[in-house]
């Protein structure tokens, strides 16, 4: 890594045991900012800072810290008064705890840094944390002060250094009360084998290969401003609205991700096209979906069985007989399934006609 200006110095308290550190900033933004400008001749808009009382500018050097009260007083607050803080934490980062990494909640994290060991007394205390925590599989959290607060952190490892994230502290966390659906939703087997499908084709990928697509785009336009060309056209927008059938769009999705990821058409989860009206049993790959429809296909073939009667076992002693029978006949002969049905319907409508008569 090279050289980062570090943004704080002090300690870790590790027991008895200190170690010098310094604290850098282990992320970065790539975010593209603007400035605002006059739209008539691309001026600088600017901010002054204004005294409201003398309706002067002040310099930087004049301008302190103060907190304003319920009423509006404003109490100034000094460099000095803040040294005097009876916090052990002011130049100190103390361990309290050593958790499981499970424990940490990760709406609680907040900004990521680094710690480094300040010179070479540092490296062997550094180094019996680092490996410390390795053996363990466990996170320190500790508590330190930066920017005039004291704060709650996590120590974990990072390849060969310590890396400390801020957290907040849990009463700084919202509960999500609300905000879950009020209605009560049932959710089918079949959507859930779906929903599967689809995470199993989408797979795992490299967090290094994801990017931010939208910088790329917005650099890309303001080349094309800087050049004196149009700037490059949106691509059409993909179609919205409400999704009515969950699971028409659950199928969509697996086909579009496996279409997207040249996957077989024929590997991982089945999914079938759903006909209208009766849905037919789906087979999901030995869950107790499959072992229920499997049941209830046996219940209906045994039903359908005793319904043929002897045509039924007539024409399937024929078709063991005659595997190399012609398809095209067996196709042309009535279904042992559909011949009891058309004789009760002859049979009713015999009757019928002698009660009219």
């Amino acid at each position: 890594m090279r050289h980062v200006r570090s943004i704080w110095n002090g300690a870790i308290s590790f027991g008895l045991v200190s170690i010098p550190i310094k604290l850098v900033n282990a992320t970065e933004s790539h975010a593209i900012s603007f400035r605002q400008i006059h739209m008539e001749d691309n001026g600088r808009i600017r901010y002054r800072k204004v005294c409201e009382l003398e309706d002067r500018e002040v310099a930087q050097a004049e301008i302190g810290k103060g907190y304003e009260d319920a009423d509006g007083t404003i109490i100034p607050i000094t460099d000095e008064d803040l040294s005097h803080l009876p916090l052990p934490t002011a130049r100190t980062i103390e361990i309290v705890a050593f958790v499981p990494a499970d424990r940490i909640d990760p709406l609680q994290m907040d900004a990521a840094y680094y710690l480094a060991a300040a010179g070479a007394p540092a490296a062997k205390p550094y180094t019996l944390l680092r490996e410390a925590l390795k053996r363990s599989n466990k996170v320190a959290v500790a508590k330190y002060a930066l920017r005039g607060r004291e704060r709650l952190g996590m120590l974990r490892v990072v390849g060969d250094a310590i890396a400390m994230h801020g957290l907040l502290w849990p009463d700084e966390v919202r509960a999500p009360e609300g905000l879950a659906p009020d209605s009560a939703v049932t959710i089918r087997d079949k959507e859930l084998d779906l929903a599967d499908a689809l995470m199993d084709t989408l797979g795992e990928v490299d967090l290094e290969d994801l990017h931010d697509e939208y910088r790329e785009a917005l650099e890309e336009v303001i080349a094309a401003k800087a050049s004196g060309e149009a700037p490059p056209e949106a691509p059409a927008p993909a179609d919205g609205g409400k999704v009515l059938d969950l699971m028409a769009a659950l199928e969509s999705s697996v086909r579009a991700a496996r279409e997207s990821r040249g996957t077989a058409a024929d590997e991982g989860a089945e999914v079938r096209q759903l006909r209208r009206g009766r849905a037919e049993p789906k087979e999901t790959g030995g869950g107790k979906t499959a072992k229920a429809a499997a049941k209830k296909t046996a219940t209906a073939r045994k039903a359908t069985s005793k319904a043929g009667g002897t045509a039924k076992k007539t024409t399937t002693a024929k078709s063991a007989a005659e595997p190399t029978a012609d398809r095209s006949t067996a196709k042309s002969s009535t279904p042992p399934a559909a011949a009891a049905p058309a004789k009760k319907t002859a049979a009713r409508k015999t009757a019928s006609r002698k009660r009219s008569a």
